[in-house]
């Protein structure tokens, strides 16, 4: 589909506001890829330059994807697409520092989406997307207007070693809220506080915190560790970088642990525990937690009081915060009192195998009996299709299923359990880092990060790069007609190819080619859209 139909499409048939419709129409759509492959083989650029542009010039397009699929009410597509802005959003926020202009970019495009999955998405109702929890919040902040004042409240409940949950008529607002338009999203919120209090709640009292911090978890996330934010927060706790990195979250190529419900929750026990040094008060821990100690401590010293509902000068949302967290703690713990009927869910329960080397989660899965999309909803922070290369990584399964994996897992050829990390590629005249991405099957914003290119256009003629294999390839073992060391790709023929080029292309033969797609010998004509399986070393 071209760009002047997108264009069509998005501005007759979707209602968009005028700011969001100058995005679309004037940012979304790149140039054609074939004056892509020009820039990219050029290699005296300034140095300067970095992969930012390419990264936001991807998401832009996915963008326009999202509205397309949205209006034919595809909700799988919608879901898949809002999946892969958030990871090049958090590829974005791995570069670093952005300069001036990258900045203000990066801002613009995180308004025009945050404004499209808020507000113009129908599909997001329907799916369980990493936006909700958000979506949610920023509805209620905008249609909630707190007036603090004199402090009047009812104590719902107030013991030793617990945070005091209280009513007043700010705390009211959001729980009719909740009871009315947010209904389905906390029912929803409900459940996974089923799955999960069984983990966190004792993290909490590991920590010697009060048990109602998992419901921070809930108004943050909606206790989705997969969860991503418009200010690059990640994970169920909703930690930027470089907060969960003083704190000792580690994000790589191959996992992010802000992502990791255990390893976040510690996180957030050790940074919740610092914030109740400071200000020895939960309420004003929290909205530090939501708005940073510099704003609390200012408000505080403007104010002249330590009493949160008296600190008229915090943020919209901030004065928002308390009553939104203090009305979520108060219908979770009396949901039927609430209108909401009590939820029921397995508990995220695990047991541990140490891993010593990588591994393909399709081989893991497999061996575990398990969809892959069920063994990475119980490792969360993994990024990519294998596990990391450290030693001994903690991979987590079902309860239940450790001994049979362990019994099959070391059944296996040892030559078939790990995932090879890296292939070594020499830069050929004319390859640019664009067309060996493409060679590899995998992001070039993956391959500059891996071999740490900070300008994408600058590659040399017989320098040699890292390509990253993610997990999931097929090896060949005879069997399946493959060479052993030799992974399956699925070639799709373009106009103009020849065998022989597109051997060439792969450092094979064509008479290999053949014999691997049943083509008579002799045979040379290839059509365009013909897919070829090609086994590459």
């Amino acid at each position: 589909m071209n760009s002047i139909l997108r264009v069509i499409i998005i501005s007759n048939l979707i209602a968009l506001p005028g700011q969001l419709m100058g995005s679309l129409s004037k940012e979304v759509f790149p140039k054609s890829l074939a004056s892509t492959t020009e820039v990219d083989t050029t290699l005296n650029l300034d140095e300067s330059r970095n992969r930012f542009p390419e990264i936001l010039r991807d998401a832009k397009l996915l963008m326009s994807e999202v509205v397309i699929s949205d209006y034919n009410k595809d909700t799988l597509e919608v879901a898949y697409l809002l999946s892969k802005i958030f990871e090049l959003l958090i590829e974005a926020d791995q570069i670093g520092e952005m300069n001036l202009e990258d900045k203000e970019e990066f801002d613009r495009f995180n308004r025009t989406f945050t404004n499209l999955y808020t507000h113009n998405l129908i599909t997001v109702q329907n799916i369980n997307a990493p936006v909700m929890a958000e979506k949610l919040w920023s509805e209620i902040s905008e249609a909630i207007e707190i007036e603090m004042g004199e402090t009047k409240f009812t104590v719902i409940e107030d013991r030793d070693g617990h945070m005091p949950l209280v009513r007043n008529k700010q705390v009211d607002q959001f729980i009719n809220y909740f009871q009315t338009k947010g209904k389905k999203q906390f029912q929803i919120w409900l459940k996974r506080y089923e799955k999960y209090k069984g983990l966190i709640l004792p993290i909490l009292a590991e920590h010697e915190m009060p048990e109602e911090l998992i419901y921070l978890a809930m108004i943050e996330s909606g206790l989705n560790p997969k969860a991503y934010s418009k200010a690059k927060a990640s994970g169920m706790w909703q930690f930027i970088y470089s907060t969960g990195k003083q704190y000792g979250l580690n994000r790589d190529w191959y996992m992010d642990e802000r992502r990791d419900p255990v390893k976040a929750t510690h996180a957030a026990c050790k940074y919740l525990k610092d914030l109740y040094k400071r200000f020895d008060n939960w309420n004003l821990a929290i909205a530090a937690y939501n708005c940073g100690e510099g704003r609390v401590l200012r408000a505080s010293k403007l104010h002249q009081t330590y009493d949160f509902w008296q600190l008229h000068s915090l943020p919209r949302e901030t004065r928002n915060y308390i009553p939104y967290f203090l009305s979520a703690a108060i219908i979770a713990k009396y949901p039927e009192k609430y209108g909401f009927k009590a939820e029921t869910s397995d508990p995220f329960q695990y047991e541990i195998v140490e891993l010593e080397k990588s591994a393909d989660i399709a081989v893991l899965a497999r061996v575990a009996g398990l969809k892959p999309s069920v063994l990475r909803d119980y490792n969360p922070e993994l990024r990519q299709s294998a596990t990391p290369t450290i030693k001994n990584y903690p991979l987590k399964l079902p309860v239940g299923t450790r001994e049979n994996f362990l019994s099959a897992w070391n059944a296996i050829p040892s030559d078939e359990r790990f995932a090879p990390q890296f292939i070594v590629h020499r830069v050929r005249y004319g390859e640019s880092l664009w067309t060996i991405s493409k060679k590899y099957n995998i992001s070039i914003h993956d391959l500059a990060g891996v071999n740490k290119i900070r300008n994408k256009n600058r590659v040399k003629v017989g320098q040699k790069l890292n390509v990253p294999l993610k997990g999931g390839q097929i090896w060949g073992n005879n069997d399946n007609g493959g060479p052993p060391g030799h992974t399956k790709r699925i070639y799709k023929v373009k106009k103009g190819d020849t065998l022989g080029q597109i051997a060439e292309n792969f450092n094979t033969r064509a008479s290999k080619i053949r014999r691997w797609n049943n083509m008579k010998y002799g045979s040379h004509i290839i059509h365009p859209g013909k897919k070829l399986v090609i086994w590459v070393k």
